[in-house]
């Protein structure tokens, strides 16, 4: 049935709650006038029952790993063991609080620097910084570095020489450009071969004395491995740039290769990706930024050390770039990253990542048939499809997410990478059966023939939601967010 707002369901004069009289003094006058309301905010007014029923009735609404498949490519939306959630909701760490002097928090100091070692073991870099609470930030903690870095080099050198650039490949994320234009960069593009990889010639000619760095998705976003990457990285190199790696494509790497060793400088890491944590809905979420020797400087302050068998934090750090988050990073995720790297062990890590491209490469294999497959050759932990022969019988990548609706499946992503018309990219992960791929792989077949033979079907899906298509433009242009009364 139709669920209404909280505060249609409200009635005046309705409680939902039952509360002893206050026995305190008022100390609302001591508040300055301008943080006083005038009035009490308008809340909705419910009874416990509704308030209950309503909420439990929205709950079940929603969409998450724990109920279906849920490939997002490029997002590796893995289960979440729930020993990861067992440990991160032990007293010992719940009771713990930031402003703890060190002495006082041992355990979970110690716990940061055995999962920066862990993390560097992986990445092959020196130092992490774990601050950084999103993909996103950890890219802007990284090219805040990489600035550092080369403002530190010019005063070295008594050089007047910028280096304001930026290179970024067209088919990269689009948070990569953001965070370089945050961090006060200019943004070039680097064209993409027809097989999906960096335009060497392309690269050679803007890799200028003014790159400060590349970019790059290693795998890239299309799902590939660069082949060239050491080549990638000699030209950046003698250009005098850095090598920055975004993170986000990292669960098909994990104990098969490093990005040390590929030459990278800075790579960001999503624990709420790669290493098995919730994040739907936006968060939480945890970007620490693995960096060389060279960059360790300047990372955020204060790190983690271990002096004389214990654990402090280190604020005098001259040259870092300050903090990038209040207290010491998403402390619940580092957590639950800690026990999933714990669990699983080397071995077992690199087992997570063949598994996720033996699974992409089997959807890929199955879904040839029905589907155009832009770059068709072995992929790495996702494979992206294009709907440009559903197009023809005017069915597009929008429609087919769209119809995954009624079959009980989350939509991948669709329209990106923008260099793939009517892309559908789709990330298995390494955790989804069998029997799971095979159904979504009859439900996409099945999808396909609805296309041909039943347009309209596919066209106006979802059928079976309470609510169909929403004009998801004008949401996020114009979102509203509060509610009004009616006039």
């Amino acid at each position: 049935m139709a669920e209404a707002l909280i505060f249609e369901k409200s009635v005046t004069g309705r409680r939902g709650y039952r509360l002893p009289a206050n026995d305190v003094p008022s100390t609302i006058q001591q508040l300055p006038a301008r943080f006083r309301r005038s009035s009490p905010p308008r809340l909705p007014e419910v009874s416990e029952l509704d308030m209950v029923r309503h909420f439990v009735r929205l709950s079940r609404a929603n969409y998450g790993i724990d109920v279906g498949f849920y490939p997002l490519g490029s997002c590796s939306m893995k289960y979440n063991p729930k020993i990861n959630e067992e440990v991160a909701r032990m007293a010992g760490w719940t009771g713990l609080h930031p402003l703890q002097h060190a002495s006082q928090i041992q355990g979970a100091l110690r716990l940061m620097v055995e999962l920066e070692r862990a993390l560097c073991a992986l990445s092959g870099m020196a130092r992490v910084s774990l601050q950084p609470s999103a993909g996103a930030q950890g890219e802007l903690s990284g090219l805040l570095m990489i600035r550092a870095y080369h403002q530190a080099q010019a005063k070295t050198s008594g050089s007047d020489r910028r280096r304001d650039l930026i290179l970024i490949p067209d088919s990269a994320h689009g948070t990569n450009p953001a965070s370089a234009a945050l961090a006060g960069y200019r943004v070039e593009t680097i064209r993409s071969t027809a097989d999906g990889l960096v335009d060497l010639d392309d690269l050679r000619q803007k890799a200028t004395d003014r790159c400060a760095g590349l970019m790059l998705t290693q795998p890239n976003t299309l799902g590939l491995f660069e082949r060239d990457i050491l080549r990638i990285a000699d030209i950046v190199h003698r250009a005098g740039g850095l090598m920055y790696m975004d993170g986000a494509n990292l669960n098909a790497l994990l104990g098969i290769a490093r990005p040390g060793d590929m030459g990278f400088d800075v790579v960001h890491i999503n624990l709420h990706k790669t290493f098995s944590t919730p994040h739907g809905g936006g968060g939480p979420g945890a970007g620490p930024v693995a960096v060389t020797a060279a960059l360790a400087p300047y990372l955020p302050a204060p790190v983690v050390e271990e002096r004389d068998g214990r654990f402090v934090l280190d604020d005098d750090r001259p040259h870092s770039i300050g903090r990038v988050h209040a207290f010491h990073g998403n402390f619940g995720i580092l957590l639950r990253a800690a026990v999933y790297i714990r669990a699983l062990g080397a071995d077992g890590l690199a087992e997570v990542s063949r598994t996720a491209i033996l699974n992409a490469n089997y959807l890929r294999r199955r879904l040839a048939s029905r589907y155009h497959i832009p770059y068709n050759r072995p992929c790495m932990h996702e494979v992206v499809l294009s709907a440009k022969r559903q197009k023809a019988h005017d069915v597009h990548a929008w429609d087919i997410a769209k119809r995954l609706i009624d079959f009980g499946i989350y939509p991948p992503t669709v329209n990106f990478p923008l260099v793939v018309e009517e892309a559908i990219m789709i990330e298995p992960v390494e955790t989804e059966s069998k029997e799971t791929l095979d159904r979504f792989c009859d439900v996409m077949l099945t999808i396909a023939d609805e296309a041909e033979k039943e347009p309209d079907k596919v066209r106006h899906a979802p059928h079976t939601t309470e609510l169909g298509r929403l004009d998801e433009v004008l949401a996020a242009r114009k979102p509203n967010l509060r509610w009004l009364p009616a006039a």
